[in-house]
């Protein structure tokens, strides 16, 4: 599945020359687009920027974007997110979204997996979707998820699905305090 936002400049806005220092601002303006649904993290912390490139000629970013799922209901309005960062630099959006290859919790940044904890979500751990849970014979291994308030992995999972799809809903055996977890993909 391929989706695009194609946004122009206002009528009778006048299109500077692209230099490397404004191509390299766009960059940064689409990296530092926040979350719609976790405002604490980017688009850069989550990882699912996988392309930018700026035509000095025709004024044009080309940014590609792969969702933390593809069901995920902020991605259209991630794209619009993105699409008015470029256009503020007086250039003009082309964003594309690409599933394949699908996008996994190991590309999120190491800020963002603090910067998750520090607002109350478990983070998945770095490598741990790549290693997954692995069904051995017949035993299933469990992975240890660490409370972010009080740093016990004494924990359970009481709902599949928290306040997003791509979060779990846990509980804290010692603090008691419930909390949501990114789940690792």
């Amino acid at each position: 599945m391929v989706s695009a936002v194609d946004v122009a400049p206002a009528a009778g806005e006048a299109r500077s020359p692209v230099d490397d220092r404004l191509a390299a601002a766009v960059e940064q303006a689409i990296r530092d687009v926040p979350d719609p649904e976790i405002p604490v993290l980017t688009l850069d912390d989550l990882g699912i920027v996988r392309e930018v490139r700026v035509d000095a000629d025709s004024g044009t970013v080309d940014v590609t974007l792969t969702p933390t799922y593809s069901g995920c209901p902020a991605t259209e309005v991630i794209a619009g997110d993105v699409a008015r960062a470029i256009t503020r630099h007086g250039l003009r959006p082309r964003v594309v979204t690409r599933l394949a290859p699908p996008w996994t919790t190991d590309w999120m940044s190491e800020r963002g997996r603090i910067r998750l904890r520090e607002f109350g979500i478990a983070p998945p751990a770095p490598g741990v979707a790549t290693r997954g849970s692995r069904v051995q014979g017949l035993s299933l291994s469990v992975r240890q998820v660490a409370c972010p308030r009080c740093g016990s992995e004494s924990t359970e999972q009481i709902a599949r699905f928290g306040s997003t799809p791509c979060k779990a809903l846990r509980r804290c055996l010692d603090c008691r305090e419930p909390f949501d977890e990114f789940k690792p993909l």
